[in-house]
């Protein structure tokens, strides 16, 4: 059997994680337990929350989509080896119990921490709670553990989105943190709010500001035991593992090839030129798993000692660079290919590079139709939700420009040359190299899964979807020639030209709404 050293040293250790219900978190748990037969204890952090408790929690997580594939191995009794730990990285000492947190300091071997709050238009009092304090909490914790072997922090490529070019090594901290915890503390958030441009400073948001500051709370520690800063860009739906095109994510692409393949997102603020750097989660999870046994192996090396903190990029724009001016005409056909049945219009989705072109272009094809749908959802008795959804959309646009149409370029060489060390086996098991990916396979592969696993429609039912999206391009071909022809009668009525004038006005006016 050929040798595989990361299998290996995770056999027989334990492992601590957090942030384990979470996408990330689920999926290196997934793949512990189905590459690593005999890996130790999972222990993970859960809180309790909508009345259910750690255990119940837990249960819900064993029925995740992620498990299918390791379900129809038959695997699931290595499901045993999970244990919550209930607690939260945004109290104190974790919220871990003194009995939890003996048994956490006698027996974890290794720390994944993966927990954070993403959301981009938090106040800076809760991501700096959740994202700095919350990883200090972690770090503490790890200096206690008799029995550590490395730890692995889960940061972002976005973490030095003030600029554009970047490398795999720690940027000078943006802020002082013990003045950010301090007023963080003490002010309300209109006051923190008011504050924020000052302390931002070129940091996009309290996200990017936060998590760099907590990785400085690593690199504090990494003299005293191994430790390791991965830094994935927006993480997208799997490439090969556990299946293709799985995802339990609605960020990124995957939330609005879900809208669009619904009918209800038809335009999309996007320059196709630029270089959208994505990365699978399955590559993500498989490089957090590798730096854990690489920081461990750099100190057997290194005499016992801790070598020098790690630092890489789990990213693709620097490596394999995907333009969505690649497939921009296979994305509607990926749609028809896999449509779905519970779509409301027919799909068809337009990339549009202007911001101010598609506010006005979201007026015409989201907020008029989205009025109307919604009529009929309250009359039919349901809840009307598209008005509200495109509503936070166009609100969330001035703070996600900078992320729409700015392009980076993450160098991954430091992970390139990990990848290259690693055996054989290592490189098949815990793949990190993208080299092979093909995108327009994968993106086929991605939609198939946002349909399966975000829409919830089975594969089944994928004959009777195309049926239904042939009678929805038959009633849009119907809608269109409706509204061309009403144009039509309004300009003859309006301005009283022949109809033969008229005639030669629609195509200027049809070239000129295609714009939008």
């Amino acid at each position: 059997m050929a040798s595989s050293p990361i299998t290996d040293f995770y056999a027989g250790r334990n492992v601590f994680i957090t942030g384990a219900t979470g996408f990330v978190g689920v999926t290196i748990v997934e793949k512990l337990l189905r590459e690593v037969p005999n890996v130790g204890t999972l222990y993970l952090l859960m809180r309790a929350k909508k009345g259910k408790n750690v255990q119940e929690r837990l249960e819900e997580l064993k029925k995740n989509s992620v498990f299918d594939k390791f379900k129809e191995l038959q695997l699931e009794s290595r499901l045993s080896k999970i244990v919550p730990i209930e607690g939260d990285v945004g109290l104190e000492n974790l919220g871990i119990s003194p009995k939890d947190r003996q048994i956490l300091i006698d027996n974890v071997n290794v720390v994944f921490h993966s927990a954070a709050t993403l959301d981009f238009f938090q106040s800076l009092k809760e991501t700096t709670n959740i994202n700095l304090r919350g990883t200090r909490r972690v770090v503490e914790l790890c200096q206690q553990l008799t029995k550590l072997d490395a730890l692995v922090h889960v940061s972002s490529a976005y973490v030095n989105a003030y600029i554009t070019k970047v490398e795999e090594k720690l940027y000078p901290s943006p802020d002082d943190p013990e003045k950010i915890i301090q007023l963080a503390e003490t002010l309300n958030d209109e006051a923190l709010k008011e504050l924020e441009p000052k302390l931002l400073k070129d940091h996009p948001n309290t996200y990017t500001f936060t998590k760099h500051l907590a990785e400085h709370e690593v690199a504090n520690v990494s003299s005293k035991f191994p430790c390791g800063i991965v830094r994935p860009s927006m993480i997208t739906a799997a490439w090969k593992e556990p299946i293709p095109g799985w995802t339990i994510s609605k960020n990124g692409p995957q939330g609005f090839f879900m809208g669009a393949s619904k009918g209800i997102l038809r335009r999309l603020p996007l320059d196709p030129s630029i270089i959208m750097d994505y990365i699978p989660i399955d590559v993500v999870v498989n490089g957090i798993i590798t730096t854990g046994y690489y920081v461990n192996s750099l100190q057997a090396k290194n005499g016992g000692r801790p070598a020098e903190l790690q630092i890489f990029h789990l990213t693709s724009s620097t490596y394999k660079p995907f333009r969505f001016e690649l497939m921009a005409d296979k994305i509607n056909g990926y749609l028809h290919d896999y449509p779905l049945n519970s779509a409301v219009w027919y799909p068809n989705l337009r990339l549009v590079k202007s911001l101010w072109v598609f506010r006005l272009s979201a007026i015409l094809f989201h907020f008029i139709p989205g009025f109307f749908l919604d009529l009929v959802t309250k009359i039919g008795g349901g809840r009307p939700i598209l008005v509200r959804l495109h509503k936070n959309v166009w609100n969330s646009l001035n703070t996600l420009e900078r992320f729409i149409f700015t392009e980076w370029h993450f160098d991954s060489k430091r992970l390139l040359a990990l990848s290259k060390t690693t055996t054989a086996a290592d490189k098949k098991k815990f793949f990190i190299d993208i080299g092979e990916l093909t995108w327009d396979e994968y993106f086929a592969n991605t939609i198939l899964g946002v349909r399966q696993y975000l829409s919830k429609e089975s594969p089944k039912n994928l004959e009777k979807a195309r049926r239904k999206d042939k009678i929805l391009l038959g009633l849009h071909v119907a809608l269109q020639l409706s509204f061309w022809y009403g144009i039509f009668k309004l300009i003859v009525c309006v301005t009283g030209v022949s109809g033969a004038k008229a005639a030669l006005i629609l195509p200027v006016l049809y070239y000129l709404f295609g714009l939008i």
